[in-house]
């Protein structure tokens, strides 16, 4: 978290679910978000809790050789702090902050460091750019839960999602044209996380946000006078035996293996381990062995200028108030 003191009440707390700051911590970040009855669902506690364990036996070994591949811990965090202070400078009539999900620093540190504060407007801002219950609503859900035991008294409102919100999608832009290459002669694969297709029927609007971003995205580049061969939208992660979200993007590689391949993480905000490790390293293994001759995987959003203004700007135009009966 940020030390720096300033003079203000109202304060924005960026929301993520965190990775682990290192080895040690890869243990914890993966009980606690197996043990998120959001992620894991099954409403029996008990048996929720012995799947959660048994999940996190059977991968943490592989989870921890994963992150020595990237430097023994997630990025995610230290890049949230530094797109607080660009936030910071630019704007220094609120007080920036980050709380995480699964890892420190947690909800009720941050909130007893509000409260020292004397903070008493809160701007929860998700870093998930579409909205899920799996991410958005169990941070804020979360963060809600704190705040009520700890007696925060604060006006808390909530940018939950922009999928397309020309400042976000600009910044996605930004990170595609970093890459300087012939787009003509590249397939945009734009991968997200993939969910549980139980949970789109259960009404989780997670995938038709996703597919908004996508055709806004496409419009923008169309604009912009970039043009790929084409363009298609991929889910990655997938997690057990139930059905999830497709085509993955391992399959829809596969469908390319022709074609030079740019990789674009559309709902990731900051880069993390999906991200470095899932498709920089792990796809990149694939690519290489299906012949494919280029193979790019752009950044996310993360610290830039313009993902930090249209965070500013989102906040003084979406913020809306708490539903407390939907959390």
């Amino acid at each position: 978290m940020s030390n720096i003191n300033i003079n203000t009440n109202e304060a924005v707390v960026l929301l993520n679910m965190g990775g682990p700051n290192n080895l040690f911590e890869v243990e914890t970040f993966l009980k606690n978000m197996f043990n998120d009855p959001l992620i894991l669902t099954i409403k029996n506690s008990f048996i929720r809790k012995f799947t959660a364990n048994m999940i996190v036996n059977s991968r943490l070994e592989k989870a921890k050789s994963n992150y020595k591949q990237i430097g023994s811990k997630s990025p995610l965090v230290e890049i949230t702090f530094n797109l607080t202070k660009v936030l910071q400078e630019l704007d220094n009539t609120r007080f920036y902050t980050y709380a995480m999900r699964y890892t420190p620093p947690y909800n009720d540190l941050v909130i007893k460091d509000l409260m020292d504060r004397n903070i008493t407007k809160v701007t929860l801002f998700s870093m998930y750019p579409q909205y899920s219950n799996t991410t958005t609503l169990s941070s804020v859900r979360e963060f809600m839960r704190c705040a009520r035991e700890l007696d925060f008294k604060a006006k808390i409102n909530v940018v939950e999602s922009y999928p397309t919100y020309i400042g976000f999608i600009e910044s996605c832009i930004e990170k595609i044209k970093e890459c300087e290459v012939d787009y003509s002669d590249y397939v945009l694969l734009l991968s997200a996380h993939s969910i549980p297709k139980q949970m789109v029927h259960n009404g989780d609007p997670y995938k038709n946000e996703i597919e908004k971003s996508a055709a806004a995205l496409e419009e923008r580049l169309i604009k912009e006078g970039i043009n790929f061969k084409d363009i298609a939208v991929c889910y990655q992660s997938k997690i057990g035996p139930v059905k999830w979200l497709e085509p993955t993007t391992i399959d829809t590689i596969k469908e390319y293996k022709d074609y030079n391949i740019m990789i674009y993480p559309l709902a990731f905000s900051i880069d993390n381990s999906e991200t470095i490790y899932e498709l920089e390293i792990e796809n990149r293994e694939l690519a290489n062995k299906l012949g494919i001759k280029n193979y790019i995987v752009c950044k996310c959003p993360n610290d830039s200028l313009t993902f930090a203004k249209s965070i500013i700007d989102l906040i003084n135009l979406k913020g809306k108030s708490i539903d407390e009966a939907k959390i």
